[in-house]
């Protein structure tokens, strides 16, 4: 029995506690507003985490910016390659408009006959003003100059004819008085001021005033002025040795070569100035080394010098090819110039290209056959 009281005493006096603690466990809903600052907190944190991203989305798009504009900056090499370009573009420009056009136009011209009109003529054409009428044909003017015009072919044979031994003697003379002003000796500068002068005159007008092909004005006629340049020198050489007979025809060549000394000079001042400079680019190790060894002067010459100077030797020799086929006293030009000077301008265009592919197809084996003895410093 007093087991049971206590029990039922132990239990009356729990639930009392019970009781008590009932009202002290109402109060529990108290954590919601834990929950809306956590919510809160939590967006707050997602706010301020895509401002981040933001942020670091905008950095990334100004690093982006910025390695664009990095990119669009011009290079230093590149700018100095611009200015370069803007410095000539002037002489573009006057290369395009006073050489390219008149070649294209000359081109149209040699497919084309020609015609110069008056203003009367010129409407009766269809053209406004007057000036000169092109009508095609194709390639007529061409093949008149080698199948119907019986003057041409015989002229451009003689060019040729004329322009290999003159080409040779050039070469030769030009540097052998090159290797001669190049020694140290007394009236050295006005050695070389002589051999350049011809450089420094207008020589087309000049020269032919000496060779009797204008009339020269207030001194006397061009003839007879040319006469005090001309000798025959190997004539009176061998008649004086008692030499007659030599072959005619090489004794024809020198004497056409002697008797036209002031030409041959005239037409070396480019060359001698280029084998000059050309000299004067061979290394005093190469002189030296070769007074070591003990080498003669031909020996150095042909060993050393020439080979230094080859390069030069081709280029020489393009420019003296050049310069003896567009010569104002060449046979082929004279022959089209006067072609145009009787209003044929269609023809006339036809024979400067016939006569330029030649002088290109000259050039090009020269080039090629001359170009493999040629030694570079660099191979």
């Amino acid at each position: 029995m007093s087991e049971e009281l206590e029990l039922s005493g132990k239990s009356e006096n729990t639930a009392p506690a019970e009781s008590a603690a009932e009202p002290a466990a109402e109060p529990s809903p108290a954590p919601a507003p834990v929950q809306r600052v956590s919510a809160h907190n939590t967006a707050a944190a997602a706010a301020l985490n895509a401002a981040n991203e933001e942020v670091d989305i905008r950095r990334k798009g100004g690093e982006k910016a910025q390695v664009k504009i990095k990119t669009t900056k011009i290079p230093y090499e590149k700018k100095k390659g611009l200015y370069g370009y803007g410095f000539i573009a002037l002489w573009f420009i006057g290369t395009l408009w006073l050489f390219i056009m008149p070649v294209l136009t000359s081109l149209w011209y040699s497919l084309c006959n020609t015609k110069l009109l008056d203003k009367a003529g010129a409407l009766e054409v269809g053209m406004t003003s007057a000036g000169i009428y092109t009508e095609w044909n194709g390639f007529y003017n061409f093949t008149k100059a080698f199948t119907i015009d019986t003057t041409f072919l015989p002229k451009l044979g003689t060019a040729l004819g004329e322009i290999l031994p003159n080409t040779i003697v050039i070469m030769i003379f030009s540097l052998f008085i090159a290797v001669i002003l190049n020694q140290k000796f007394r009236g050295r500068t006005l050695a070389r001021a002589i051999f350049f002068l011809p450089v420094l005159i207008a020589t087309g007008p000049v020269i032919s005033v000496i060779n009797g092909d204008m009339t020269s004005q207030g001194v006397s006629d061009a003839a007879q002025f040319s006469t005090l340049f001309k000798t025959d020198l190997v004539t009176e050489l061998m008649e004086f040795l008692g030499i007659y007979n030599l072959n005619q025809t090489f004794t024809d060549v020198i004497k056409d070569i002697t008797s036209d000394v002031l030409n041959l000079v005239w037409n070396s001042g480019i060359q001698i100035l280029i084998f000059l400079s050309a000299l004067q680019t061979i290394p005093p190790s190469a002189k030296e080394a070769a007074s070591i060894e003990g080498a003669t002067a031909w020996e150095f010459f042909w060993k050393i010098t020439f080979p230094y100077i080859s390069p030069m030797i081709l280029s020489n020799l393009v420019y003296t090819v050049i310069d003896a086929f567009v010569s104002t006293d060449n046979v082929v030009m004279e022959y089209v110039l006067a072609q145009s000077r009787n209003w044929e301008y269609g023809y006339s265009a036809a024979l400067a290209w016939i006569y330029f592919a030649i002088v290109g197809a000259c050039l090009g084996i020269i080039c090629v056959i001359i170009n493999r003895f040629v030694y570079y410093e660099n191979d």
